[in-house]
């Protein structure tokens, strides 16, 4: 099936703008395919996949979309938009182009698209914060300068640059690895970077080790990846997004972190780095309901909050239970030594009573059975001993 470029947006506010990129790409020799999202009763575009047939693919139906009030309107064809591309196996690239409006309606579909699909959206939001439209995928955001509003001597050298960047994604043969092993995800922060650098070198000999930094989006794409079947197993060193997911950090996990690993089955190694801190910003954006705690400055920028015996009580519970829901082997690992950098004998962050409780909850929680166990072992998780400890467990179940 030949692959083409999807251009799209709301037709009905953007048209002239959208249908002029679509001809610099059609210049560009490529076939291209417009889809209008527009919410506008009775607008007629004549793009190629009209408003009707994206709200047909809503799970409700296109009167979850048609609604008549904007918002809802927006929201549902958003909906709609990502149903629509699950159903197009011919999308070989994708632009669009708007406002906050239409980039909160696109980036859904975007992000649903498979990793390495070239994927860009022009926005006059590429300045600020991306992080909601992107999140774990390879969205590129280009800054409009001016708003999306008609053709003029800014906007079209703006928009020829975006259509011919795109235009190159998209002719690009995707590059050859010549990489037949398999791809396994790991998870690293600054203070389990000890342990992962040593298990990365030491998996080179049997795997490509796809390290990604745990941050929350880290875990996300790890994941995203996971689910699209371009990472075949994980050693998920350092789950500290979940400490930010529960208690209010700015790092944080979603709900679904670990989800990828119940739903695929895919042999999974797990331990608790980092799970001894919260992530905030400066010391002054910490809330003030944490301003009793201990804390240490990572640097100008972050503030790291030590947790609590209770609140590791409540990270044990939480993680057991999606351990529970993997049907894979599961190995998961405690470092009774210490669950980072901070967390050693004589550091700032050493606590027996915390990773007592982490550990006591999640024995507690853990339905364990020949493929799903949890191992002590009595070192820091920093140590070479645990690094190739989580190297053992790899290699047994992957």
């Amino acid at each position: 099936m030949t692959k083409k470029v999807f251009v799209v947006g709301t037709f009905d506010t953007k048209g002239r703008e959208l249908v002029h990129v679509a001809g610099l790409l059609a210049d560009e020799g490529l076939e291209v395919v417009q889809v209008d999202l527009s919410t506008s009763p009775g607008h007629r575009s004549g793009a190629d996949v009209t408003p009707a047939e994206v709200a047909a693919c809503h799970p409700e139906g296109t009167g979850a979309v048609m609604t008549g009030d904007r918002g809802t309107a927006v929201a549902g064809m958003a909906r709609a938009f990502e149903a629509f591309v699950a159903t197009r196996a011919d999308i070989g690239a994708m632009i669009s182009l708007g406002g906050s409006g239409g980039t909160a309606l696109v980036a859904p579909g975007m992000r649903a698209l498979p990793v390495g699909v070239p994927k860009l959206i022009v926005s006059t939001l590429a300045s600020g914060n991306v992080a909601p439209y992107v999140g774990p995928s390879d969205i590129t955001m280009m800054h409009s300068v001016t708003d999306v509003a008609g053709l003029n001597r800014i906007s079209r050298v703006i928009l020829g640059n975006a259509a011919r960047a795109i235009a190159g994604m998209a002719k690009a043969a995707p590059e050859a690895t010549g990489d037949d092993r398999p791809a396994v995800g790991l998870t690293m922060f600054g203070v389990t970077t000890p342990c992962v650098t040593r298990l990365a070198a030491r998996l080179e000999a049997h795997a490509d080790p796809i390290v990604f930094h745990a941050t929350g989006t880290g875990g996300q794409a790890m994941e995203k990846l996971v689910d699209s079947g371009m990472i075949s197993s994980v050693i998920d060193t350092t789950t500290t997004e979940i400490c930010d997911l529960l208690f209010g950090g700015i790092l944080a996990a979603t709900e679904d972190r670990l989800g990828a690993i119940a739903r695929t089955g895919i042999p999974y190694v797990g331990s608790c780095g980092a799970l001894d801190m919260v992530n905030f910003g400066p010391r002054s954006s910490v809330p003030d309901r944490y301003a009793h705690r201990q804390f240490y400055q990572h640097n100008p920028q972050i503030t790291l909050m030590r947790t609590t015996p209770d609140e590791c009580r409540q990270m044990g519970e939480w993680i057991g239970a999606r351990l529970n829901a993997c049907t894979g082997p599961v190995r998961f690992l405690l470092p009774e030594g210490g669950v980072s950098m901070l967390d050693a004998p004589g550091m700032p962050f050493e606590l027996i009573d915390a990773r007592s409780a982490l550990f006591a909850a999640l024995e507690a929680t853990v339905e364990q059975t020949p493929d799903r166990r949890l191992i002590r072992l009595p070192h820091n998780i920093n140590d070479e001993a645990f690094s190739d400890a989580l190297y053992t467990h790899w290699k047994e179940i992957a």
